[in-house]
């Protein structure tokens, strides 16, 4: 189910307009004419998905499929590939499917909640991909992740996912105390969707956790390679 996704998005994206390779969109003005028309059409709308119209609340899960130029696919998609795996692994094919929908949707509906009023146009799978991990950090906190920083001279590293994951979800909080920094930037969405994704695995997975605890099986978290 994560690499449907993931092809899933890649399709949606090569054919759309942000993504310069169908012809039929032209070029120029007209590209950014298609482009603004395509994103507020199938991405969200605060202002719009308050007015009770259907098509409105169809949206947060449209805008799932949607991104916003080639950076933020890629980006997202690496997100997903890394850490959707295992999530899937552990939840189930369809279980994940549908979490991953749900998550997406609400994390986009909680941005709106906050800003009722934006007429700014959201769209991009990071509510939903958050949510992946936030539930991954639940299920395994122990496995290891290899992670690149730009201060480190692009030095390959490997952390704990805790730890990797946390870091992360700070500097999403952090963003989100200055409200939306442009069109498509909604950090609360990501803080939304990775509070849920986590409650998720918590209240679904804890028990599971505490049997094969009080039973003494081996857990293979620590050698979990993402």
């Amino acid at each position: 189910m994560t690499a449907v996704l993931i092809a899933l998005n890649c399709a949606v994206f090569a054919l759309g307009p942000a993504s310069g390779l169908n012809r039929m969109y032209g070029s120029g003005d007209a590209l950014l004419r298609a482009q603004a028309g395509y994103f507020a059409q199938w991405g969200v709308i605060p202002a719009d998905l308050w007015s009770g119209s259907v098509r409105a609340l169809v949206t947060p899960l449209t805008a799932l499929f949607v991104h916003g130029g080639w950076l933020h696919l890629l980006g997202n998609m690496l997100f997903l590939y890394v850490f959707g795996g295992m999530a899937e692994a552990r939840m189930g094919r369809l279980p994940f499917a549908v979490f991953y929908l749900a998550t997406g949707y609400l994390a986009l509906l909680g941005y709106a909640a906050a800003h009722a009023a934006s007429g700014q146009t959201l769209v991009g799978a990071s509510g939903a991909i958050s949510g992946v991990l936030g539930a991954f950090l639940h299920l395994f906190p122990r496995a290891r992740v290899t992670s690149v920083f730009p201060f480190l001279f692009f030095l390959p590293l490997r952390f704990p996912a805790w730890a990797v994951l946390l870091f992360w979800f700070f500097l999403q909080w952090r963003s989100a105390q200055d409200g939306p920094s442009g069109p498509g930037v909604a950090y609360l969405a990501h803080v939304v969707g990775f509070a849920l994704g986590f409650l998720y695995a918590w209240v679904r997975y804890r028990r599971d956790s505490v049997v094969a605890t009080r039973g003494n099986a081996p857990t293979t978290e620590g050698e979990s390679q993402p």
